[in-house]
């Protein structure tokens, strides 16, 4: 009997010539993209093996004798911005960034400090990039109605895009515009520069692999030319009864991470008029202008130039967002209710429920959590309550610092504004 012979090989896959046809389909379509992959990776590896000049080791007696020789960096803005450094100052829109930014401008062109702040430095060439307001909208601004103009000084560069400059279409517009603003330094000499605003340098700075690059081309044009630099930022939407932090400047915190200073300006709710300026980050000097200390102003217009005026020094907190009884009783009904409906509810599940905005439910749900604990059955154990903490919110959601208590917030007692002589502008 002769033995079983295998299936015909009409029926059985071919596997050679399988491999034959994709290996020639990988040599057709992928083998030089992969060879120009390959080669670009050993040559960085290549030229990275050889670091000479990467790193530069001194004794820390060496380096502050080498930083000795150097001038001692002088304040621009009083100790909110220094000489020689990237700083970032961040507000909402509307609030008044590009005013007190241009106000900053003119000081430093001229060499006369803003009344109520600090100007060591002497008068000499800056760099406004004004990506925001065109030619007629800064006229607007800074001239009364459109006539009379306020008179800058020569050392005052405004740049701005011409829209009629003949751009590559396959070109980076982020790139081109960071080696324009370059070439505007080297053509002019300007040690001060001022960018408004930082979204045109690059779109997307909410990932730090975008931010990154874009942080380290501000930090090598800074060092490069010896600049000082201050960028304006926004922020996203915010909790108004909230002080400022640098969790507030929008985009990756790498923006924050790598720039020297920071300060934000917040709009007032004791006075749509009234604004605030607050040191957020500081390297230079104390952390002075914090919130309990910050610098309280109110925007005027008296005669052709829009600016800041200096009131007095303040608590942040007479200037944040109250919230009223009425609102509280609304709540504390919303709450019973649910809690009528469904006796076995958590506070956790209530404050999902209710929260009128997610980015708020940290906040929002400590407030649950008070009127919870005051307004459930008395006979209701926090054991009877799956994975609780008290009132049921669990651990990993709460706060670090209300993991082991849930402090009362504190009411806020709203301001009276101040009346002070010049004209108010709340719309520009």
């Amino acid at each position: 009997m002769e033995p079983n012979r295998a299936p015909s090989n009409a029926t059985q896959p071919q596997p050679d010539d399988i491999l034959d046809i994709d290996l020639e389909e990988f040599r057709i379509c992928n083998f030089v993209s992969l060879l120009e992959s390959d080669l670009v990776n050993n040559f960085q590896q290549l030229k990275a093996a050889f670091p000479a000049a990467l790193l530069e080791v001194k004794t820390a007696n060496n380096w502050i004798k080498q930083a000795s020789k150097r001038p001692i960096p002088k304040m621009l803005f009083s100790e909110f911005w220094y000489e020689q450094e990237l700083c970032i100052l961040f507000a909402d829109t509307n609030v008044g960034k590009t005013i007190l930014a241009v106000q900053i401008a003119d000081s430093i062109s001229r060499g006369h400090p803003i009344p109520g702040f600090k100007l060591e430095a002497n008068a000499q060439k800056v760099i406004y990039c004004d990506f925001e307001l065109n030619d007629k909208q800064f006229q607007g601004r800074y001239s009364r109605n459109y006539k009379e103009p306020y008179v800058f000084s020569d050392n005052f560069l405004r740049v701005e895009i011409n829209p009629d400059a003949d751009f590559p279409e396959d070109a980076s517009f982020e790139i081109s515009l960071s080696n324009a603003i370059e070439k505007v330094i080297t053509d002019t000499g300007a040690k001060i520069v001022i960018i408004d605003n930082i979204t045109y340098l690059r779109h997307e700075n909410e990932k730090a692999k975008d931010a990154l690059p874009l942080m380290k081309h501000l930090k090598r044009l800074k060092n490069k030319y010896g600049l000082s630099l201050l960028v304006l930022a926004h922020t996203p939407k915010r909790d108004l009864s909230k002080p400022l932090t640098r969790n507030d400047l929008q985009g990756s915190k790498v923006l924050m991470n790598f720039c020297d200073s920071s300060f934000a300006i917040g709009e007032s709710s004791s006075d749509s008029s009234l604004r605030y300026i607050k040191m957020i980050k500081v390297r230079s000097t104390e952390h002075i202008f914090d919130s309990d200390n910050i610098i309280v102003c109110q925007i005027t217009k008296p005669h052709n130039f829009l600016h800041f005026e200096f009131l007095h020094f303040d608590s942040e907190y007479k200037h944040l967002k109250t919230v009223s009884e009425q609102d509280k009783q609304m709540l504390e009904d919303e709450i019973r209710k649910c809690i009528n409906e469904e006796p076995t509810i958590s506070a956790y599940a209530i404050a999902k429920k209710l929260c009128p905005n997610e980015k708020n439910f940290n906040s929002f749900k400590i407030k649950v959590l008070r009127i919870y604990k005051k307004l459930r059955p008395a006979n209701m154990a926090d054991e009877d309550l799956p994975e609780s903490v008290p009132g049921n919110i669990p651990v990993e959601d709460l706060p670090s610092p209300a993991r082991a208590s849930c402090p009362m917030e504190e009411d806020l007692s709203q301001t009276k504004s101040l009346n002070q002589p010049g004209e108010l502008v709340t719309n520009w």
